[in-house]
Parts: structure tokens; C-alpha cells; sequence
């Protein structure tokens, strides 16, 4: 046993899979927005109303229109609508305040610049500003406060992963025996990684406690895993951490990062579609001819499909549009294409020689197995490779 060892108790695990707690996250997210909105809403009509105005006054309503959008997209950018603010209602309450005050400063600069009177007396904007400022932090305090009471420690969760080593249980938590699970780093098993991957779904955080001598695969294995991978903490760290984490009393390496934010993977999915749409209806008849060419030439399917790791270390099959013989294909990857291969076609040379044959790879990334923005999905063999070159080092 280990110095960093403790009594291994393993609680079951139920089943494989882990109910995704980001829905509760998203529906908690919108209620704050909705909570925001109604904050500033109401605090411009008061502002209007202790300016001189009546309730209802067109000049409070107005500013009001104006300044929700623009401090809606302030707070996002400010992280306002995030885990860290359901955790801290410090967090909250400070970023919900840089985001008004960004917002007061741009709508003054607005009034200055585009009106030639004033939209709203100095006072009502002074007053409305004041207003929001309260119900903002008001509103954000007690929502903070309902939900520590009813998810405190609950919006989040943590998978525990124990290979080969001793590790106690002390909180509860979710924990898969590695060896029960049939689970082992070894990149050069794509079915092993999509098992694993079944295993990671609806976890936020997943900690691998091993021996030292298997840290360096696990860390390979954790870095395509888009989620936050961390290492039980050992003496020697050979993993190229990145930060250092806890779990209860013991540190952890932080060795990959988790996804990204959901506003980020809003604007990442929303550009993807942006582009690949219009480009499947553009060179929609450029494909349909190669896929006619294709089938003309030699019997058998026109899109060719190999086993890529994804998203999570999960596999899904490219699309690419087939350059070789049916009866010849090498969907494994085993062999790699030469110039002067028999296996390639006529119109599978011309494809291959113009990238024409990757084009199908836009309806991955319209399906959402692939992103327009990153490295390219590396297939099982090249992953094997990687592993062995640095497992040598």
C-alpha cells in the first residue's frame, strides 16, 4: 500500500450511466435571466416613478426596453449565468453589478451620442439605476439562498474511477471499480473507450485514483475525454498537469479541462451551423455528382465510414466520400494510402487528389459529431501510435 493509500471501500455503483444534472442547470440559468429581466424592468418604472413620472411612464418603460437586452448580453460575457454564480452568491452579486455598470455607461454614451434630447430625466435614470442596482442584488440573494437549500452540493457530478489502487469512500460518491467495469487506459481499444465514454455520461468531474506507473495513460486517455479529468495526487507527477484540484482531504492533478461553457457551446454550435448549412446548399450539386460519378464507376456504397473518437472519447463514424473498391476498403486504418495505390478508383484519385472526398464531413458536423473549429478526430490507430511514441520517452 501506498503512503497516499487508504482502506478501499466501494459503494455500488448502480447503474452505468449518471443522470445529467446540466438540464437542472440550464432551467436554473433561465430563471435567473427571467429574475434579471424583472429586476431591471422593475427598477427603471420605479425610477420613472420617483422621478416625477407616473408608474407607467413611456420614458421609464422605454429605458427600461433599452437596458435589458444590453445588460443581458454584458452579464453573460460576465459569467453571470453560470455554476460559479449559483455557488457564490458573492461570485453572483459581483458580476450582475460590473455588468449594470457597463451597461449604464454605454446607454449614457448612447443618449449622448444619438439623442438630441434627453429619453429620460436625469433623475429617473439616476433613480432607475439605483433600483436595479437593489433588485438585482435582492432578487440574486434569495434565489442564491433557494438554491443552496434545495441542491447544495447537488448541481454537479463526481465520478470516482479506482484502478489497481486502495481508496476510501467518504463522502458517497459515485464510484466505478476499473478492473469490474472492464475498464483500462489503453487507447489501442476503441470498444474499451466507448464503454468508457457510456460511463462519463452526465458526469461533470471525473477522478482517476491509480498507481503512479499508470498516471501517464490515464492522462492520455482523460485528455480527449471533454470533460474535467484529474489524478489522484502521487509524489512524481510525469502527466503534465495543469492545476491542482481536491477531492475531500486529497489533492488531485488536473490533468484535462471540461467542456466548454454553455454560452461558449452556444456560439461554437451556432457558427458550425452558420457555415455548414449554407455550404451543404451550395455544393449540394457538386456532391451530387461525385456521388453519381462514384456509383457509375464501381459498385458499392458512395460514402465510405470509419470509426473516429469524438466528443468524450465516444466513437462515431466519418463520412467521406469512397475512393477505393468496395471489396478493398480498410475501414480499421491499418494500411495507409500510397500514390500509386491499387485500391484507389479513377474518380477516388481525382476526389482524394482535390479533398473533394472529405465533403460528407459537413453532415457530421451538421449531426453534431464533429466541430468546424478544432483538431480533427483522431482514429483508433493513430491514437495507438501517439500512445506508443510517448509511453517510450
Amino acid at each position: 500500500m501506498t503512503e497516499s493509500s487508504v482502506s478501499l471501500e466501494l459503494r455500488p455503483t448502480g447503474s452505468r450511466r449518471a443522470v445529467s444534472k446540466q438540464s437542472i442547470r440550464l432551467f436554473l440559468y433561465l430563471q435567473l435571466i427571467l429574475l434579471d429581466m424583472l429586476a431591471v424592468y422593475a427598477g427603471f418604472l420605479v425610477g420613472g416613478y420617483m422621478g416625477g413620472s407616473t408608474w407607467a411612464a413611456p420614458n421609464g418603460i422605454n429605458l427600461a426596453f433599452l437596458v435589458i437586452p444590453t445588460y443581458f448580453f454584458l452579464a453573460a460575457n460576465q459569467h453571470a449565468y453560470s455554476l460559479s454564480a449559483l455557488s457564490s452568491l458573492e461570485q453572483s452579486a459581483r458580476r450582475s453589478l460590473i455588468a449594470l455598470a457597463i451597461t449604464t455607461t454605454f446607454i449614457l454614451f448612447a443618449g449622448f451620442f444619438m439623442y438630441s434630447r434627453p429619453i429620460a430625466s436625469r433623475e429617473s435614470v439616476v433613480l432607475g439605476i439605483a433600483a436595479t442596482g437593489f433588485f438585482l442584488i435582492l432578487g440574486r440573494f434569495v434565489f442564491g439562498r433557494a438554491v443552496v437549500r434545495r441542491y447544495a452540493g447537488e448541481l454537479t457530478n463526481e465520478l470516482v474511477i479506482v484502478d489497481n489502487i486502495a481508496f476510501h469512500n467518504e463522502a458517497g460518491r459515485r464510484i466505478i471499480d476499473a478492473r469490474t467495469a472492464q475498464i483500462q487506459p489503453d487507447l489501442q481499444d476503441p470498444a474499451m473507450i466507448n464503454r468508457l465514454a457510456a460511463y462519463l455520461q452526465g458526469a461533470d468531474r471525473v477522478v482517476v485514483a491509480c498507481p503512479p506507473e499508470r498516471q501517464q495513460a490515464w492522462s492520455l486517455l482523460l485528455k480527449g475525454s471533454n470533460i474535467r479529468g484529474e489524478l489522484l495526487l502521487q509524489r512524481d507527477d510525469r502527466v503534465d498537469a495543469i492545476g491542482l484540484g481536491r477531492l475531500g482531504n486529497a489533492e488531485t492533478l488536473v490533468v484535462s479541462h471540461g467542456p466548454l461553457s454553455l454560452r461558449e457551446r452556444g456560439r461554437k454550435r451556432a457558427l458550425d451551423l452558420a457555415i455548414t448549412v449554407p455550404l451543404l446548399i451550395l455544393l449540394s450539386p457538386l456532391m451530387v455528382a461525385i456521388a453519381v460519378a462514384i456509383k457509375l464507376e464501381s459498385p458499392g456504397p458512395i460514402f465510405f465510414k470509419q470509426g473516429r473518437i469524438g466528443r468524450s472519447n465516444s466513437v462515431f463514424s466519418i463520412l467521406k466520400f469512397r475512393s477505393m473498391r468496395t471489396e478493398l476498403c480498410d475501414a480499421a486504418g491499418n494500411r495507409s494510402a500510397s500514390r500509386d495505390d491499387d485500391r484507389i478508383t479513377r474518380v477516388g484519385a481525382f476526389i482524394r487528389s482535390t479533398s473533394l472526398d472529405e465533403l460528407p464531413q459537413l453532415i457530421n458536423v451538421l449531426r453534431g459529431d464533429m466541430s468546424l473549429v478544432g483538431p480533427p478526430p483522431p482514429c483508433p490507430r493513430l491514437a495507438r501510435r501517439r500512445q506508443a511514441l510517448l509511453g517510450g520517452r
